[in-house]
């Protein structure tokens, strides 16, 4: 068993800064308060995007024990599965806000009358789904399970515990944290598929590579401060790769949910054109963005970077991380 390390977080201005354990605290106590922020607010339900960055916290916490697990020492109801379950129920009520706006500002602005009548049929659908998912999310924020989820993390932050590694310096340690995640988005298979291909199954698999992109910029965001601009610059083109892969979901999730509601003989062809446009929007650069990453060169630059960060870890000023 792995010999741990406690104290106070009041003693952490005793240990050096350029640390694995300070900057794990660092990163653990911020997703940790945004997630706790967002709650009143999720549940009085007035602004989706309360649920969005309750979301977004619960996802990049999940994140942070991915690269920092192997430093710290966690109860097991702190563990990511809690963490994913949590983000799970969320989404849920998350990805209906996110149709239903799609819905409303994007598909129906461009129907003729009598096709706007039978997307209001799907509207009034997707409501009640969401009235009851929100039913659901509620009612798992005031049970036991989420209570402990935010005790354990509360008293960890009070009284933090640490594996011995974590006395190791941050900026020896970058690569190795950074490494295994960017190692698993260039193995995904998602960079094979063309956008003829972009159907069916690999439409399955695309969305895998997008949430892919989105574990790999969460973590990549912890650690902009250390790396220079040709960094930022590629933290950027994920997120804009995620976006783009997300809008190509999102319209094959509508129109199965628009043909589940209204029956398999779906007969709406000016909704069908418009979610067609926006799926040809989504993948208009895709097979130049994924040629650019099987390419040799741009991989072996990427894995490059990753072991030339340009700023210490302690010359980083805590305002400047998160």
């Amino acid at each position: 068993m792995a010999q741990t390390q406690q104290g106070n977080a009041s003693d952490l201005a005793t240990h050096s800064p350029q640390s694995l354990e300070a900057y794990t605290y660092q990163v653990i106590e911020e997703q940790y308060c945004r997630i706790v922020k967002q709650e009143k607010k999720v549940l009085a339900d007035k602004d989706p995007e309360a649920l969005h960055q309750m979301r977004v916290g619960t996802r990049r916490l999940r994140t942070a024990l991915q690269v920092f697990g192997s430093a710290i020492d966690l109860p097991k109801a702190g563990s990511a599965q809690r963490l994913r379950n949590l983000a799970r129920v969320l989404g849920k009520v998350r990805d209906l806000d996110v149709q239903l706006a799609s819905l409303e500002q994007e598909y129906r602005p461009n129907l003729n009358k009598k096709e706007q009548k039978q997307l209001d049929t799907v509207s009034e659908t997707l409501k009640k789904q969401r009235l009851k998912a929100f039913a659901r999310m509620k009612a798992v924020l005031s049970q036991p399970l989420y209570q402990e989820l935010k005790t354990t993390y509360a008293h960890w932050l009070q009284r933090p515990c640490y594996t011995p590694i974590a006395q190791l310096p941050l900026s020896v340690l970058l690569p190795d944290l950074l490494g295994p995640l960017l190692s698993h988005l260039l193995l995904h298979p998602g960079w094979l598929i063309s956008s003829k291909e972009a159907a069916g199954e690999n439409g399955v698999m695309l969305h895998e590579l997008r949430k892919a992109c989105k574990h790999v910029r969460y973590q990549a965001e912890f650690f902009t401060p250390f790396y220079g601009k040709a960094f930022e610059d590629w933290v950027v083109e994920i997120k804009e790769l995620q976006a783009q892969l997300g809008d190509f979901q999102d319209t094959q999730v509508f129109l199965e949910l628009a043909t589940k509601i209204l029956g398999r003989e779906l007969h709406l062809p000016e909704l069908q054109a418009t979610i067609e446009q926006k799926r040809r929007g989504a993948l208009v650069n895709w097979e130049e963005i994924r040629q650019k990453y099987l390419d040799e060169g741009f991989r072996y630059h990427l894995h490059r970077m990753l072991l030339q960060p340009t700023v210490k870890a302690g010359q980083v000023h805590p305002e400047l991380v998160g």
